[in-house]
């Protein structure tokens, strides 16, 4: 579990071919002390285990799941990469709950300057933009973000002077694929609201749907 708070960059080294994945290399920008083989460590949104760590390096295997719904499909050596290590349960929760399990991604359609910030739209397919909402949070590149507006194919960041420059959002260009996380509640949400059942299940042992009327029913309402 990670936060969206990024702690500082680091750069693509080398990328290998691993059956249908890849074996990647990472040079982080800081000590990754505390951090031992087998930890996971979120690469621009993805939560990738750490097979082997040698001071600033790390190596991870990206599998092929993660690259049909991530930019490192199309990654190569020398990329920037935001970094940020796993959440320990002593931490301040600074940004929102991100699993680093990446729904897809979204191109930037449009930046521009607006007093001190930068407001960025991302276009998204309405597969992703139906879980975002208004004021809602979402992890770009696994930057946990505010959206300002969104609408069925995009969405709009306003990014302030600190996480530009801390963060790959700041250099990213007009036409750029970026990695998408959407807020994990908005999902489990629908999970639960939806009716049906899935194929196969016994009906006898399905819990009842929650609805407005449930809800209502038993006094949330």
């Amino acid at each position: 579990m990670f936060t969206g708070i990024i702690e500082g960059f680091g750069t693509i080294a080398e990328i290998r071919p691993s059956g249908l994945g890849k074996h990647v290399t990472i040079d982080a920008d800081f000590v990754l002390d505390q951090t031992k083989t087998g930890d996971s460590i979120a690469v621009s949104g993805a939560c990738l285990t750490a097979v082997t760590i040698n001071g600033k390096r790390f190596k991870v295997d990206v599998a092929p799941e993660t690259l049909s719904k991530s930019t490192f499909g199309s990654a190569k050596t020398g990329d920037r990469v935001n970094l940020e290590r796993a959440l320990r349960l002593s931490d301040r929760l600074d940004g929102h709950l991100v699993s680093g399990h990446l729904d897809g991604t979204g191109i930037i359609k449009d930046k521009k300057i607006l007093g001190n910030a930068i407001i960025v739209t991302i276009g998204v397919p309405e597969s992703l933009s139906c879980y975002m909402i208004k004021k809602g949070s979402v992890a770009v590149d696994g930057i946990s973000l505010t959206i300002n507006n969104c609408g069925p194919k995009s969405f709009e960041l306003s990014i302030i002077p600190h996480t530009a420059k801390l963060t790959t959002i700041g250099f990213k260009k007009t036409g750029d694929h970026v990695n998408i996380e959407t807020d994990m509640i908005g999902k489990y949400v629908e999970r639960f609201m939806a009716n049906g059942s899935e194929a196969g299940s016994d009906k006898e042992t399905l819990r009842p749907s929650i609805d407005m009327q449930f809800l209502t029913r038993t006094g949330f309402l």
